[in-house]
């Protein structure tokens, strides 16, 4: 048994290192190596666990990969699987926040961000029109994404998404879900631990509290409002790291302005043409946080840290806690049939992100057919987005 484990280490770094691509690709690398070539666990197990990562906020592909290492060889390994999986991209995005003001100045460098930033944003108009198409089947969900869409453009609120979120569930659910009996739901609650609950949301309450109160001149007010930030964030992310994407661009540069546009731009294009969990683009931004608001180098270290954590922690804590009782959730028809209301809802902020990452470039023709390339390309072609990234670069270094 020990030998299998170490065996699943090995592969989990294996795949930390060739996982490009996002969450649909990532997929298909598991039912490869750890379903079809290693057995771990079944093709239905890795299918069941993929639904209820999509069920469940959170990085979507790390919550399946976390699920199969508990299957494998319970709590510890999930931690360690973990680890592995964040911590490499996660250095790198960090690496990179440290390190953007010393680049970020120079001539050249400006030149290929010229090129990266609107590929960034061909990137999101791509993933805007991959999950529309995939979630867009009904008049109802078509609505609700356009409503979703139109209220944060106008309200530019973070406060909007979780009241979103919601109400997309709540609509969705009312509509497709035909009458329930009570009995199922009483034996699912039976089986739930209302201490790890309590844990789960005390986490967020403590947090949002010390935020509101904490005096704004203390040096641990920023640190404490942030993981606040990114742990609330985390709560509310369905569908994986596309979706993150407007929530932390509303947040962070429209709303609070810890970092400009062209930072934002330039760290998730960095993330793109890296492997593993685009929610590590997380580091890069709250490492750019706290080294733009007076905390230094070490400052940064600490940004980035609290922001993994946060991001990645209501995630890791709902997969650890709900896999063991997995086969009595799945079989809840309401709580599946919210999912396609919340994800109507992601396509709404997923085109909200799109037209704010835009709108810098309104009087820069060549960003434009820079960004509508880069859709074409992803669409109609093979070539994968790291591709796309370095071909940015290389257009920049040469022009």
């Amino acid at each position: 048994m020990k030998k299998r484990r170490f065996l699943f280490i090995r592969d989990v770094f294996l795949y930390t290192f060739s996982a490009f691509g996002g969450p649909q690709a990532h997929i298909a690398i598991l039912l490869r190596e750890f379903v079809e070539k290693r057995h771990y666990v079944t093709e239905d197990e890795l299918i069941e666990l993929n639904a209820l990562a999509q069920i469940l906020p959170g990085p979507s592909s790390t919550q399946t990969l976390i699920g199969i290492a508990w299957k494998v060889g319970g709590l510890r390994l999930a931690i360690i699987t973990f680890l592995i999986w964040v911590f490499p991209s996660a250095t790198i995005m960090g690496m990179a926040a440290i390190s953007y003001k010393m680049f970020a100045s120079s001539t050249r460098v400006n030149d290929v961000l010229r090129f990266v930033q609107p590929i960034a944003v061909g990137i999101v108009a791509y993933a805007t029109y991959t999950f529309a198409n995939r979630f867009l089947k009904t008049r109802v969900s078509t609505m609700l994404a356009i409503g979703s869409l139109l209220v944060t453009l106008i309200l530019q609120n973070p406060y909007a998404f979780p009241l979103l979120i919601l109400l997309g569930g709540i609509i969705s659910s009312a509509l497709e879900t035909q009458p329930q009996e009570n009995e199922l739901r009483v034996k699912l609650f039976a089986n739930t631990n209302p201490n790890k609950v309590a844990y789960f949301l005390g986490i967020l309450l403590a947090f949002a509290a010390l935020g509101a109160v904490i005096n704004r001149t203390s040096p641990f007010s920023l640190p404490i409002r942030l993981f606040e930030n990114f742990y609330r964030n985390g709560i509310l992310v369905h569908g994986g790291g596309q979706v993150l994407v407007p929530l932390m661009y509303t947040e962070f540069v429209e709303v609070k302005h810890y970092l400009t546009s062209s930072e934002f731009l330039s760290g998730y294009a960095l993330q793109q043409a890296l492997p593993g969990p685009t929610f590590s683009f997380t580091s890069f931004l709250g490492g750019m946080a706290l080294g733009d608001n007076g905390f230094g180098a070490w400052g940064q270290v600490l940004g980035s840290i609290i922001a993994v954590i946060g991001i990645n922690l209501p995630g890791l804590i709902l997969i650890l806690f709900i896999v063991p009782f997995w086969d009595d959730l799945k079989k809840i028809t309401r709580i599946k049939n919210s999912l396609s209301g919340i994800n109507a809802v992601a396509v709404g902020f997923m085109a909200t992100a799109f037209i704010l990452l835009a709108r810098p470039f309104y009087d820069n023709w060549l960003a434009y057919v820079i960004m509508s390339a880069t859709f074409v390309l992803l669409k109609f072609t093979k070539i994968k987005t790291p591709i796309v990234i370095v071909i940015g670069v290389v257009l920049g270094l040469v022009f």
